[in-house]
């Protein structure tokens, strides 16, 4: 991806990845769409609507063949694919997660300054931590 001069604001793109996410996934795609020049999203084989709801919303499908072995990297790999060439930033989302939305201005003006780094790291938090089976 080449990036936009220093004093323009930026094409970001997001790629979001994920397989029977349901309302997960629409809150996800629309945490991006506002803040997002493209937005694909990658389905990992769902059964539950998702690709359909997705592209109800004008968001971009890409469904991976499920007959070769999957990986998120996989995944995400088939989303970058199709940014080949376009110029700007590229958010990666799982399809269970929001993103805030102060976080893509911040994180593309951080880049825009320091054209020196190549990634940035948001902070991830659960909403419903103590819904989770896994922080019981």
């Amino acid at each position: 991806m080449t990036v936009s001069a220093p004093n323009s604001a930026p094409l970001i793109s997001a790629v979001v990845i994920g397989r029977n996410e349901g309302a997960r996934l629409l809150a996800c795609l629309a945490s991006l769409q506002p803040q997002i020049h493209r937005l694909i999203y990658v389905d990992s084989g769902s059964s539950d609507g998702s690709t359909k709801a997705a592209q109800a919303l004008g968001v971009e499908v890409v469904a991976l063949d499920m007959s070769l072995p999957f990986t998120a990297a996989r995944a995400r790999n088939a989303g970058l694919d199709r940014l080949q060439g376009e110029q700007g930033f590229v958010q990666l989302v799982d399809g269970d997660c929001e993103v805030d939305a102060n976080w893509i201005p911040q994180a593309a003006a951080f880049l825009q300054q320091h054209p020196e780094v190549a990634v940035v790291c948001g902070r991830r938090r659960e909403r419903f931590a103590e819904a989770s089976i896994y922080n019981q």
